[in-house]
């Protein structure tokens, strides 16, 4: 039976922590299934499209190459149990982990139908600095019936958010940078092209 890790994330946009995680996951799971998703406790987001298209990109230049992480679109909804609905019509044999930041352990339990979710998935959180793992909130999630692993990992500590407010592109793969300077998808890099000298 295929163990499959589901990693829906934001990617606004996707950064060198994204693609640690990948990295991660892709040696210890059959397969990584990805997807861009609409957060819905988040606004004013990237276009989807931009942000699926910036996610291939992550994986594409993941070196050396994994061969089992694929982009799915098909997955991506704003209630994550769709996503695993959607999972199980694709792979019907299959064991789930449904991976999340501990930037989301606390809002779990307010997501659509938490309780079907966490019958139908095992969760694996991935620690994020900042973000410190509070032993009140998973023993919620396990009272709630889940499932609940810490990933043995701490995600990078750069951020989209950081990024979107900063523009620092270190913490992009040069694809990405390419991309969002080609379509001029974020503020910060319109603001840095206009501070260029023109001569």
């Amino acid at each position: 039976m295929l163990n499959i890790a589901l990693f829906g994330t934001s990617a606004d946009p996707p950064t060198t922590a994204h693609q640690q995680i990948l990295t991660w996951l892709s040696h210890r799971f059959d397969w990584v299934a990805v997807w861009a998703s609409d957060n819905p406790f988040k606004s004013h987001q990237t276009l989807l499209q931009h942000r699926g298209a910036m996610l291939r990109l992550l994986i594409a230049d993941i070196y050396p190459p994994r061969h089992n992480i694929g982009y799915h679109p098909d997955l991506s909804s704003p209630r994550a149990l769709i996503t695993v609905e959607r999972a199980r019509e694709r792979w019907p044999q299959a064991n789930f982990t449904l991976i999340i930041g501990s930037d989301l352990v606390d809002q779990l339990p307010r997501w659509y139908q938490v309780d079907e979710l966490l019958h139908q998935v095992d969760l694996l959180v991935v620690p994020r600095p900042g973000y410190p793992l509070e032993d009140g909130n998973l023993d919620q999630l396990r009272q709630m019936g889940a499932t609940v692993a810490i990933a043995d990992l701490t995600g990078l500590a750069v951020s989209s958010t950081a990024y979107r407010k900063a523009g620092d592109t270190a913490i992009l793969t040069p694809p990405i940078e390419d991309y969002i300077h080609r379509e001029q998808l974020y503020a910060c890099q319109n603001g840095a092209n206009e501070s260029l000298p023109t001569w």
